[in-house]
């Protein structure tokens, strides 16, 4: 009888301890560094997508997916931002002249890209 199985499937090492293969799963003590967007994700999967999350945990491949995911949404984040400026004319120039103008319209665009990310990446990604 083997001692050790490894399932291509899940990608997971199971131990034979007694009659039982248990998955042999190991804690790392490196603190998870995802941000805001990084956040709202694993709440999604804890929430909405929980085999998911349950298999992204056990593989050890759920900080990794989450600092992807983030770093996605961020990119993506500046781009919006970056094209909806230059499609409403904000410009420096604006923020000189009237500056609660400026910030007004930039709280909109952001409001709007995060909405935006929040759909496309955050509550969609397989």
């Amino acid at each position: 009888m083997q001692n050790e199985i490894y399932d291509e499937k899940n990608g997971l090492t199971y131990m034979l301890c007694g009659d039982y293969y248990l998955p042999e799963l190991a804690l790392t003590d490196i603190e998870p560094t995802y941000g805001k967007y990084g956040m709202l994700r694993k709440s999604y999967l804890q929430e909405h997508r929980k085999a998911k999350y349950q298999i992204l945990l056990l593989q050890g491949k759920l900080v990794e997916h989450l600092n992807q995911i983030d770093a996605e949404a961020r990119d993506r984040e500046e781009q919006l931002v970056k094209q909806m400026m230059e499609k409403q004319g904000i410009t420096e120039k604006l923020k000189r002249q009237d500056n609660m103008e400026w910030t007004r319209r930039m709280n909109t665009i952001c409001h709007d890209a995060e909405e935006m990310i929040l759909t496309e990446i955050i509550y969609t990604k397989g």
